[in-house]
């Protein structure tokens, strides 16, 4: 289920949609329920989805996934909790829309993933402007873990031509990917590093500090 049929919900739906996947959009607005019933193959259900009646009248119990992804972050937690805690939707996706409002959008709330686009946008800028630091792209159990990925540099890379399995990691930091100029390689213990690798990690994070350390 996609709860907000502006330009996010109905471009999420679509890419569902493509991927096989059957869904529902929910929006209060009967002239947006009119046009998505007529650009997309999916079912529309015109309610108010903060509406505990209304939502559930939507059929949201047959949904394995609910993305709330209207323009108002009040809304998308109020569906984020009547979803989790009343319907028992297995997964909750949340839209952030204010980044201030972002340390709301927890498991207490009722939401499983929280997506702020401000936050992956400042992440992607981050990302292109800093060689050798560790960028955080997602985090998880709270905080505790998170997946980053780190440039290495191409002059004096001090772990380049090192097979990963000599790096001396430590036993909570793992390396699950490298990209490599087009390519993504999934790495083994043998794959040697390159300059200009971007090595993605999944790592505690009070290691972070010590995997930079490790590769740059």
């Amino acid at each position: 289920m996609v709860v907000g049929g502006g330009r996010v919900g109905s471009y999420l739906a679509q890419s569902m949609l493509a991927d096989g996947h059957r869904v529902l959009v929910i929006d209060k607005n009967p002239e947006t329920c009119k046009r998505l019933a007529g650009e997309l193959k999916a079912d529309v259900y015109q309610g108010d989805a903060c509406d505990p009646e209304q939502f559930e009248g939507s059929g949201v119990a047959q949904a394995d996934l609910v993305a709330a992804v209207t323009g108002h972050d009040e809304d998308n937690l109020v569906i984020s909790q009547l979803a989790k805690y009343t319907i028992k939707t297995p997964r909750v996706i949340a839209r952030v829309n204010n980044p201030r409002n972002e340390w709301l959008f927890t498991k207490e709330w009722g939401v499983d993933v929280a997506v702020s686009a401000v936050h992956i946008i400042g992440k992607i800028i981050q990302e292109e402007a800093t060689i050798g630091d560790i960028v955080t792209l997602l985090k998880f159990r709270h905080g505790k873990i998170a997946l980053v990925e780190v440039v290495l540099p191409v002059d004096r890379c001090k772990v380049c031509d090192q097979k990963i399995e000599d790096l001396a990691l430590p036993a909570d930091c793992v390396i699950v990917g490298l990209i490599r100029g087009d390519d993504i390689i999934f790495p083994k213990g043998s794959t040697e590093l390159k300059p200009g690798d971007t090595v993605i990690a999944l790592t505690t994070t009070d290691l972070e500090k010590q995997l930079k350390e490790i590769l740059v």
